[in-house]
């Protein structure tokens, strides 16, 4: 994996920690989900190297459950998933990778 997209990976965990809705964000072990499971979507694509689209694809599913938000947006309802999203659209996708 190269590590700009590495670097992705960390960027939109750390995100996660920053997001203002977000009271507890995703761990080392949310990162680790994340790079596991692109690496397996890229393997069924029949690649051997992962994209920012595998990370985007994968991130909601692979993060969201991981964040705890704050008492006062539970109570409004707010979607862990549409945080994750919005993390997703506040970090920049890398745009030169090596693919191997």
């Amino acid at each position: 994996m190269d590590d700009v997209v590495i670097k992705y990976i960390a960027e939109v965990v750390r995100k996660t920690r920053e997001h203002q809705q977000v009271e507890v964000g995703a761990s080392p072990r949310g990162s680790l989900a994340l790079l596991k499971t692109s690496r397996a979507m890229a393997l069924i694509k029949g690649r051997d190297f992962v994209t920012p689209d595998d990370i985007k694809m994968l991130a909601v599913d692979a993060l969201a459950h991981r964040i705890i938000l704050k008492v006062e947006d539970v109570m409004r309802l707010v979607d862990e998933r549409k945080v994750v999203k919005q993390v997703l659209e506040a970090v920049e996708v890398p745009k030169y990778y090596h693919e191997r």
